[in-house]
């Protein structure tokens, strides 16, 4: 079951790294009133002026009695040299983009119901339109008609925003403070193990006793990826149905998440348990409280989920939660499963952005799509941090605006970091030399990451930085150091299943082997 789920979460939390709308103003008038309204747009599209002086006004000409998918009943007098509004649905934007045009109108505003999101089309398309188009919410404009009535003027325009923005820097400390965490974390459960099998005159416990995930053979670990990008598929062709089913997997992962971190935090400080017995069954107070409060944060999550104001507060603290208990919980066994692992997961996100474009219908990734969700669905997939942006707190139009961040891009590499703190407790390292330089690659390869975001003004997909700056860094340090078959190997110990001889022959109770020692 913990599999399972292990991979129904992670083949999603590579979702919607830097997936924004953008978002620009419409200012209608009447000559006496005025008021703006959040639009929607495409910018690489149709560019709108910065300016409220430098937009240019037209007359809005109500049309939403007609989808606009092609031109019939619409009198190209009533339109021309115009702004029209018309609602969204039937077909695509650039299909109304282009019988608008043909009508003569100077400007296409689609009227939603639905979730609004950043209208796009097929590459091919977006040279054939020379007008604006943005989406607004119906909502607003029904409110527009009861205050201007049939008689309003529009202007388009999309004030400059800060590239760079302080959520930026909260969002790079959130993830290398899990990231480190998280190594840590695995590290030093692999001391206690160490230590209790030493104390014990045994071999130590195995990783399935000490409720740990180990992947130990490249074939599982190619079928892992293969089982992602299975699901990342379904998702695509099912989402309105299995985005309930991931939000419910998400609520009792990251419950029981922040139960296993708040616990350990206790634990490591020395808080009583205050046992007690209920016919034969051992009970905790410390146990029953965290439970109650983390369940209960889960649960407020997941029913307040859609309020932007406050409830990122609470997914981020899920999130790290999760990230960090992942990276604990799921251990890679030696360098080798690592490069693989990161290098096909690599593959995968690059393929799933820009690559499967080329097959879709309307030539958005299929990974866009999911993180995106259909248009017939407001719900999103909790596979996200997000940080308020600053710069924007205060803007109430459009809502609050976000730095986004998915769990991949701190799960990912950060399985690696928990290996090489593992790999420090088994050399004995008291300076931790494999552990801080892998952190100090993550933390360069999220700079590098945010640098490229912010010049090219564009959502990079953070593995195809991060991946080659924590790999290349642990092999160099291996190499320097004159360990990297020892790095690439990992430890001796390894995970056993059924179909795997034991390690020595039935009845043997002794450590040599033919005069050999273990």
């Amino acid at each position: 079951m913990e599999r399972a789920v292990g991979i129904i979460i992670l083949s999603l939390i590579f979702l919607a790294s830097q997936i924004n709308c953008q978002e620009a103003i419409l200012h209608i008038s009447n000559g006496s009133t005025e008021k703006e309204y959040c639009i929607v747009h495409n910018h690489s599209w149709t560019p709108l002026s910065q300016t409220l002086d430098a937009a240019l006004q037209y007359p809005l000409v109500n049309l939403t009695s007609t989808l606009l998918c092609n031109s019939s009943g619409v009198s190209p007098d009533v339109v021309k040299d115009k702004a029209i509004v018309v609602m969204r649905g039937d077909c695509d934007f650039s299909q109304k983009a282009m019988v608008a045009q043909s009508l003569g109108a100077t400007t296409l505003l689609i009227a939603s119901t639905k979730l609004l999101i950043t209208p796009s089309a097929n590459d091919s398309e977006y040279a054939k339109v020379h007008i604006p188009l943005a989406l607004m919410r119906h909502r607003d404009f029904l409110e527009a008609k009861q205050v201007f009535g049939e008689d309003m003027q529009v202007k388009l325009y999309a004030p400059p925003h800060s590239k760079i923005d302080a959520s930026i820097g909260v969002m790079l400390l959130i993830a290398i403070i899990t990231v480190a965490l998280g190594g840590y974390w695995s590290g030093a459960c692999e001391r206690d193990r160490l230590n209790g099998g030493a104390a014990g005159g045994g071999g130590g416990e195995s990783k399935a006793d000490s409720g740990e995930l180990s992947l130990y053979s490249p074939l599982k670990v190619v079928i892992f990826v293969a089982l992602m990008c299975g699901m990342l598929v379904l998702m695509y062709f099912f989402y309105n149905i299995l985005v309930y089913v991931i939000i419910a997997i998400f609520c009792l992962a990251s419950a029981s998440a922040l139960f296993s971190c708040l616990d350990a935090v206790l634990e490591k400080i020395g808080c009583a348990a205050g046992r007690f017995s209920i016919r034969n069954c051992n009970l905790s107070v410390r146990s029953l409280i965290l439970a109650s409060v983390c369940i209960g944060i889960a649960v407020v999550w997941g029913v307040y989920r859609n309020e932007d104001r406050w409830i990122w507060i609470l997914q981020d603290l899920l999130g790290i939660a999760f990230c960090l208990n992942f990276m604990k919980t799921i251990s890679l066994s030696n360098f080798k499963i690592c490069v693989i692992l990161l290098s096909l997961l690599l593959v995968y996100d690059v393929f799933f952005v820009f690559i499967t474009p080329f097959f879709t219908k309307n030539g958005v990734s299929i990974m866009v799509q999911v993180a995106l969700g259909p248009d017939a669905s407001g719900e999103k997939l909790p596979v996200v941090m997000r940080v308020p942006r600053f710069s924007a707190w205060a803007q109430n139009l459009c809502g609050m605006q976000f730095s986004i961040l998915g769990y991949g891009d701190i799960i990912v590499p950060g399985l690696l970091v928990a290996y090489c703190s593992r790999f420090d407790v088994w050399i004995n390292s008291s300076k931790k030399i494999y552990f801080v330089c892998c952190c100090i690659a993550y933390l360069l390869g999220m700079i590098v990451t945010f640098a490229v975001m912010l010049l090219t003004g564009m959502g990079q997909p953070a593995l195809l930085y991060l991946v080659p700056f924590t790999l290349i860094t642990s092999a160099i340090v291996a190499g320097c150091r004159g360990e990297m078959r020892q790095f690439w190997k990992g430890t001796t110990y390894e995970v056993l299943d059924s179909s795997r001889e034991p390690l020595l022959p039935e009845g043997r109770t002794d450590c040599s082997v033919e005069g050999e020692r273990c």
